[in-house]
């Protein structure tokens, strides 16, 4: 019998079960890793294709533009040529220069674009970017030191400031590099690079180096200057060659051997510049090429000048209202915008006053015991333009400090009459040049109800007494303008000073006799506004707004921040009341025979306009007046008020004035003054009436008169009865020169009362 055979199961340990689950597990894992490093490698060489070769460029003249850049001030010498006149900058002075493999369109030399390819990337030309061989020497040590970084890479560090030693940062420098090298060409990213390259001493770019190193422009160096110079860059402070000259001697030596060795120059160039003497701005016997400007030498500690100052001041302002700047914001683009600013000034009136103020000629010997008295000094034309200002005496020792010219306002004394009182008067038909008022002051006008104010020598005139409008003017009454303003009214008046001749620091607590009188203001004026005003009287009644720059632009000067646009100026009075406020003018300086309170100054053979003034208790002087040419203004004081009569005689400001205005008219051609009116006209006047003289007037005198506000004819003298030219408020003058009663069209304006005062803050001295 046959017997069949069992069949046998095998038998699996568990444990080969679990190895088996546990590798597809781990395959698993594996392959998901491998898939998304696959996916991310996918991905990684996308995102690099892309950022390299993609449609985001990185545009080297955006980041141009954003480069912290050096600004310059401007001036036009005298052959209308541009000439740097003052540089500024923050931390970084930087001022951008271009290269070109064409000699004639590049300001850097080409031997300083091979020295820094020797030096820092020999094979520049031919790599896209990256120079493989060096990247990966690099990356095996694990430190990208700058060994490894080619220029491009390097310009990219530089424009990004990007400076930290990660895996990351080197591969977007790295990308960066290759989309660089793809949308700009070699002469460009050499250009950035050498432009923004740190060359220590707050150097930026190898112009501002080579004006530090060496005092030369960057095209003015020769080979082993330029050996030099690119020597700095590895390690600006280690190579610096104004403190370790001896360092840079050896790294210039390798700049040289490997230009020779690549090619670049040959044996006997390298010869020459090995044994070149190296002069720096530290060695001795070290002078300044010929072709750098005086600006281009400044340091970070050059005290500029103060009409330098207002300009940045101006340019600040106007930044501010033009596109909404804070003022840090507006203070970042002039300091570190790389700004162009083409100023207004006249270098030769500007030298001039500098020369008179630093050295304090014609300035008044001061008592020892009382700190030197101050001053300030406004020069305009007749149009606006500011050509010089000065804003202290003696040396400038601070950039930005106190500007007095523009902006320390002091009471104007008596050179506010013309602006507040005498133009309106005669404009408005109140006066004209023969008018007689009453010397006499104000009933009430002090808060013990006594007479005022008084003239000079505390003198209150008399209620019988009475002096022409001309007289008036230049022996500076004070009574007079009083008794104008209280027939034109205080509101009148102040329309003039603040509003027409732009006295922006006057304000409705001035309006009264004491401020628009005599000139004892609130707060007060500057030389710069009033001299802007002073100038009316020289150009036919135009108020022109003070200028100081003609425009300002960006680097490249594609685009413009700022201009100033040539306008006509505000027409604020007529000609014919400018053409007969000049001439009354004068004759603070030329009627000696009336005692003029200008009569002892004057410009050598040359016509001038002036009026004097002196404040309360002495504590100012000025001197306000114009030539032919130019109009100016003058204060003379103390920071702290002090009465000056205790210490100097005359008028210093009337002194200052004269030395200045020699020098800066002389060579001029004398000539008269403009009439720019048709209608006004000299004739002769009865000086006992103010009328126009008839045949029975002996005593006569000459004066200005518009045919629209002219007097009628004296016959008083001669037997008629034809009334005498007083200004008490029974008369007004009519067109056409004929009286009569007056009209109450104005009679509002009589109503404002004279302000109490003490006599001691009214009793200002008329000079």
């Amino acid at each position: 019998m046959t017997q069949k055979r069992r069949a046998v199961t095998k038998r699996v340990p568990k444990n080969r079960k679990k190895r088996s689950k546990g590798a597809t597990v781990l395959l698993s894992v594996l392959f998901t890793f491998l898939l998304t490093a696959v996916f991310v490698c996918l991905y990684l060489l996308v995102f690099m294709v892309s950022y390299v070769n993609g449609d985001s460029k990185i545009n080297l003249e955006e980041y141009k533009e954003n480069q912290d850049q050096t600004t310059i001030i401007y001036a036009y010498d005298t052959n209308n040529e541009v000439t740097e006149l003052s540089r500024l900058h923050g931390e970084q002075n930087r001022v951008w220069v271009t290269y070109s493999e064409n000699p004639d369109e590049s300001v850097i030399p080409q031997n300083l674009a091979n020295a820094y390819i020797a030096l820092e990337d020999k094979r520049f030309y031919d790599h896209g970017g990256v120079d493989w061989f060096r990247t990966l020497s690099s990356a095996v040590k694990y430190h990208f030191k700058q060994g490894g970084s080619t220029l491009t890479q390097q310009l990219i560090k530089n424009l990004t400031g990007e400076n930290g030693k990660t895996v990351n940062r080197k591969f977007y420098e790295i990308l960066s590099a290759l989309n660089l090298e793809k949308n700009a060409s070699k002469q460009t990213i050499l250009e950035a690079y050498m432009n923004t390259v740190y060359m220590s001493h707050g150097c930026y770019g190898v112009q501002t180096a080579s004006e530090k190193y060496f005092g030369k422009n960057v095209q003015d160096l020769n080979l082993a200057e330029c050996a030099s110079l690119a020597a700095i860059t590895q390690s600006p402070s280690k190579y610096d060659p104004l403190i370790h000259p001896e360092e840079n001697k050896k790294r210039q030596k390798v700049c040289l051997d490997n230009m020779l060795k690549q090619g670049k120059i040959t044996e006997d160039q390298y010869n020459e510049a090995i044994n070149y003497t190296m002069v720096f701005t530290n060695s001795e016997g070290y002078v300044p090429s010929e072709n750098l400007t005086s600006a281009q030498q400044q340091t970070t500690t050059t005290i500029q000048s103060y009409y330098v100052d207002y300009v940045i001041q101006k340019v600040i302002s106007d930044l501010m209202d033009k596109y909404g700047y804070t003022k840090p914001q507006a203070s970042t683009l002039i300091y570190s915008g790389g700004l162009r600013i083409y100023s207004a000034v006249d270098m030769n009136v500007q030298n001039i006053l500098e020369n008179v103020y630093v050295n304090r000629i014609s300035f008044p010997s001061y008592n020892k015991n009382v700190p030197d008295a101050q001053s300030a000094m406004t020069i305009m034309d007749y149009s606006g333009r500011v050509l010089g200002m000065i804003g202290g005496a003696g040396e400038k020792t601070e950039n930005r400090g106190l500007n007095r010219a523009a902006n320390s306002y002091r009471q104007p004394g008596s050179s506010i009459k013309p602006l507040s009182v005498y133009t309106p008067a005669i404009e408005e038909k109140y006066a004209y040049w023969s008018t007689r008022v009453k010397n006499y002051g104000i009933p009430h006008y002090y808060s013990d109800g006594g007479v005022g104010p008084v003239n000079y020598g505390n003198d209150p005139g008399s209620p019988d007494s009475y002096v022409n409008v001309q007289k008036a003017i230049c022996k500076s009454y004070n009574t007079v303008p009083a008794q104008l303003l209280k027939k034109m009214g205080y509101e009148l008046s102040f329309k003039y000073a603040n509003g027409k001749f732009r006295l922006d620091h006057l304000y409705d607590v001035d309006k009264n006799a004491s401020s628009l009188a005599v000139g004892g203001t609130s707060k007060g004026v500057s030389t710069l506004q009033m001299a802007a005003a002073y100038a009316t009287f020289g150009n036919g009644g135009k108020y022109y707004d003070p200028y100081c720059y003609y425009k300002v632009t960006n680097s490249s000067g594609t685009m413009v921040y700022l201009q100033h646009d040539e306008t006509d100026g505000d027409q604020i009075m007529s000609q014919d009341t400018a053409d007969i406020m000049n001439e009354l003018l004068q004759t603070v300086v030329t009627d000696t025979a009336g005692e003029a309170t200008a009569r002892n100054y004057g410009l050598n053979n040359m016509k001038l306009f002036a009026k004097t003034g002196t404040t309360t208790e002495d504590k100012d002087r000025w001197f306000c007046g114009g030539s032919p040419y130019y109009v100016a203004a003058v204060w003379y004081g103390c920071d702290t008020p002090k009465q000056l009569s205790n210490y100097v005689s005359g008028n210093p400001a009337g002194k200052i004035f004269d030395e200045v205005m020699n020098r800066v008219n002389k060579g001029l051609a004398s000539k008269d003054f403009t009439k720019f009116s048709s209608i006004v006209e000299q004739k002769e006047y009865c000086t006992k009436t103010g009328l126009l003289a008839g045949s029975g007037c002996s005593s006569r005198a000459t004066g200005w008169f518009s045919k629209s506000n002219m007097p009628g004819y004296c016959t008083s003298c001669s037997g008629g009865g034809s009334k005498d030219g007083k200004i008490e408020g029974e008369t007004k003058k009519t067109t056409d020169g004929s009286t009569k009663p007056a009209e109450t069209t104005k009679a509002a304006a009589e109503t404002t009362k004279a302000p109490e005062a003490t006599k001691a803050a009214e009793a200002t001295k008329a000079q």
